[in-house]
């Protein structure tokens, strides 16, 4: 149901209450004027036949049959006359007041209060007077109709100029919906007119107003959106890109550790040959083999740490397990001062070859961030695999900041970041109260464990 309806029907509610009000007034008096023009009119007639009654008491009741047939019609009586037996013997003659005509029963019902008839003692008979209100009644009822004309039309046209002018006042309303149902349907950009009125206006430019604001958001909804998109594209886009480089930097590792490792064993060989055929006849050619031996030597170890750090060769042999363990010997070693430890708790067998490389650099990449830049004296790498997920944390006591994580020019923070967010899971940098930066990644498992493996 609209407001204008509402509005109207209210209104006309209002109308009935006083309508009806006004014509209970008007039949409330009626009431009282036929009742103390019938009382009135009986108690005169009462009066009258009652000396009447003296003056003709020796003369029958053919003088008094006479007498009343000389009266004739009493206004607001009913008079019969009955002799001792009860016949009757007369009875008034119709009214010859608005003959034919009768007020509405209803009508009579409610101000025609009955009254009880009067009864006068005659010698050999009686006279009875019974209170007539039907002219009365009439007369009311004459009076009544013009004014129930005058409230129907009144009330009729009442209600056609409130509708109409509802309808001028709610107008700006039925716009501001009809804009709404638009805006709804996804047209934002719908404006409202100039509407009429301070309300109207205010009611437009508040509109207006929020119909803008929707389709800022609306865009900034779809810019949001298509920048989601191409972040998830970019992301896709850099897992293939590091999986690409993990793959040409195995390709070279093997590389390095096949050809230049037999390369470098070969001339290792060669040269403790050369050592041996010249002990004892040539110093000189002795002591420069054995510096090519020394050489060879230096560069196995070069390019055993330069394989390492293109691709452990033991992730791809035998798991992140042993990977790490490997890498902490080579690190101990490299950095003796650094206090390294390493807890690895549950199923590490099994990971694909994405996941577990995407750990090995996270965790690489911390504890290289926190010896060479936070200045750490102790670094604690844990791993837990339950059935769902991965949790790897690397906590050092360094001088580390996270703000300074991400100025320009670091690009560590943001690399293990983009491995972790790659593969669906979460990335977090803590504070530590008590010095030192806490790296948190959780990795799902469910979508990153090699078939078969329980």
């Amino acid at each position: 149901m609209s407001l204008r309806l509402q509005i109207n029907l209210l209104i006309t509610a209002l109308m009935l209450i006083f309508s009806g009000t006004l014509i209970g007034v008007e039949i409330s008096t009626t009431r009282r004027a036929v009742h103390e023009e019938v009382l009135g009119a009986n108690v005169v007639a009462a009066q009258l036949l009652s000396r009447m009654d003296w003056r003709e008491v020796g003369a029958g009741l053919e003088a008094v049959n006479a007498y009343l047939t000389r009266v004739g019609r009493v206004r607001a009586n009913e008079i019969t006359l009955y002799d001792a037996q009860q016949q009757l013997i007369y009875s008034s003659p119709p009214s010859t007041y608005k003959t034919g005509r009768q007020a509405p029963g209803w009508y009579a019902r409610l101000v025609a209060e009955p009254l009880a008839a009067r009864e006068i003692k005659l010698l050999n008979g009686r006279i009875v007077l019974q209170p007539d209100a039907s002219r009365a009644t009439l007369d009311g009822w004459d009076d009544l109709q013009p004014m129930l004309w005058l409230v129907l039309a009144v009330f009729v046209l009442a209600n056609a100029l409130v509708y109409a002018i509802l309808g001028h006042a709610t107008r700006p309303l039925r716009l501001v919906l009809r804009g709404l149902h638009q805006v709804e349907q996804g047209d934002y950009g719908t404006r409202l007119p100039a509407l009429a009125g301070r309300e109207g206006r205010q009611m437009g430019h508040a509109f207006n107003a929020m119909a803008q604001s929707v389709q800022d958001s609306a865009a900034v909804r779809q810019q949001a959106q298509a920048a989601k998109q191409e972040l998830a594209q970019n992301r896709e886009l850099t897992h293939v890109i590091q999986d690409r480089i993990e793959r040409e930097r195995g390709a070279i590792a093997r590389e390095l550790h096949d050809e230049i490792g037999q390369q470098v064993t070969a001339i290792k060989t060669v040269g403790l040959v050369i050592a041996r055929k010249a002990a004892g006849q040539d110093a000189s050619i002795e002591q420069s083999a054995r510096l090519v031996m020394a050489c060879a030597d230096q560069i196995y170890d070069g390019v055993h740490r330069l394989v390492a750090q293109l691709r452990p060769l033991a992730l791809d042999r035998f798991g992140l397990r042993d990977a790490l363990q490997d890498w902490l010997g080579d690190w101990r070693a490299r950095f003796p001062d650094a206090g390294l430890s390493l807890k690895l708790a549950g199923p590490l067998d099994g990971l694909d070859d994405a996941l577990a490389t995407a750990v090995y650099r996270i965790v690489q990449e911390a504890v290289s961030n926190a010896v060479r830049h936070a200045g750490a004296s102790r670094i604690e790498v844990e791993l837990h695999a339950s059935e769902d997920s991965l949790r790897v944390s690397v906590q050092d006591d360094g001088m580390g900041r996270i703000g300074d994580f991400h100025a320009p020019g670091h690009f560590g923070v943001l690399g293990m970041r983009e491995r972790a967010q790659a593969l669906g899971g979460e990335f977090e940098l803590e504070q530590i109260a008590t010095g030192g930066v806490r790296v948190r990644v959780t990795l799902p498992l469910n979508k990153h464990t090699k078939a078969g493996t329980p």
